[in-house]
């Protein structure tokens, strides 16, 4: 069977050299191996995405910055489409573009409102029940085998997140009502996640890509209109690399969704507390604490015990 059209898209690379030896050697790696570490790209950018966003919107109106941030998306893509030609980008299934893009864009509306009502830790807590959604629907939809491995990992980093922001996760009080919002967001992103999928099969990443910038931005542009305030230089610079950040997250996830069963890369969203950390760390001087430290090892040492199973059993597959 050949590989899916999402795979074969990116440019040859040169025959010699450091990126000659890495082709070779990804060549080996299992279809679970890629979707694994394309799925940990696309959560690094989207945890360096979803600081800025919130810095933004706690001065920009939340439905304003959605539309803003997918229509910078848009203009980032642009020169790429110009570059290579719009007809590599006309879509096969025009409705399932939309379809994604509306179950998108209503994950995205409870998202940017309960975003600046929550503490981002929390905000990142919630996130992680999205794997267990798209799991169930990729259960439901596309018949995928739950092998036992993909469970217990996904309830170790479940078991690994709550380590971390238990202590700190607040319920109570009137942001309760937020949390809820917040949570409401899970179940339709997974939603627009399957139906990525889906559009796998027979569209590229690229064009899935671009199509998602154009539908949200139009589902997005009446909400933005009216709710539209005053944007300065640095927020509109700040949107100009939101909307690359996100480009670029959305092209890797969709790469890992062409590569792998999607209920095997999901295990390793948990990593993105442990970016989500770093880059804390790094740029806030947010030291980690002792929970932070033991979650993120059990979240690591599940990620790295369940591509070592999926790899065995990819082998062995192959091996008849």
């Amino acid at each position: 069977m050949p590989p899916p059209l999402a795979e074969t898209e990116a440019p040859p690379l040169a025959d010699d050299g450091v990126l000659a030896r890495l082709r070779r050697r990804a060549a080996g790696w299992s279809p679970t191996t890629r979707g694994l570490l394309w799925t940990t790209a696309a959560g690094f950018f989207f945890c360096v995405l979803n600081a800025l966003m919130r810095a933004l919107a706690q001065s920009v109106e939340p439905l304003q910055s959605q539309f803003l941030r997918y229509a910078f998306g848009l203009l980032v893509l642009l020169p790429v489409v110009l570059w290579r030609g719009p007809r590599h980008y006309v879509a096969r299934d025009i409705r399932g573009q939309f379809w994604r893009g509306g179950a998108h864009t209503a994950g995205l509306v409870l998202w940017f409102l309960a975003l600046p009502n929550i503490p981002l830790a929390d905000t990142t807590a919630i996130g992680f029940t999205g794997p267990i959604f798209v799991m169930i629907g990729a259960r439901l939809v596309f018949g995928e085998a739950m092998h036992w491995e993909r469970w217990v990992a996904t309830v170790l980093g479940f078991a690994g997140v709550l380590i971390v922001v238990g202590p700190r996760l607040g319920l109570g009080g009137g942001a309760g009502l937020w949390h809820l919002v917040m949570l409401a967001s899970a179940p339709m992103f997974a939603a627009s996640f399957l139906i990525t999928k889906a559009l796998t099969k027979q569209e590229t990443a690229g064009v899935i890509l671009v199509w998602q910038s154009i539908t949200v931005s139009v589902f997005s542009l009446p909400l933005a209109i009216a709710n539209w305030g005053p944007v300065n230089g640095a927020q509109w610079l700040g949107f100009l690399v939101c909307g690359l950040l996100g480009s670029v997250g959305h092209y890797c996830l969709t790469r890992s969704f062409a590569a792998a069963d999607i209920s095997a890369t999901q295990s390793v969203k948990f990593l993105d507390l442990v970016w989500a950390a770093a880059l804390g760390y790094l740029f806030f001087a947010d030291v980690p604490t002792e929970t932070t430290v033991l979650g993120g090892a059990l979240i690591a040492a599940a990620t790295l015990w369940v591509a070592r199973r999926e790899g065995r059993r990819g082998a062995a597959a192959a091996g008849g």
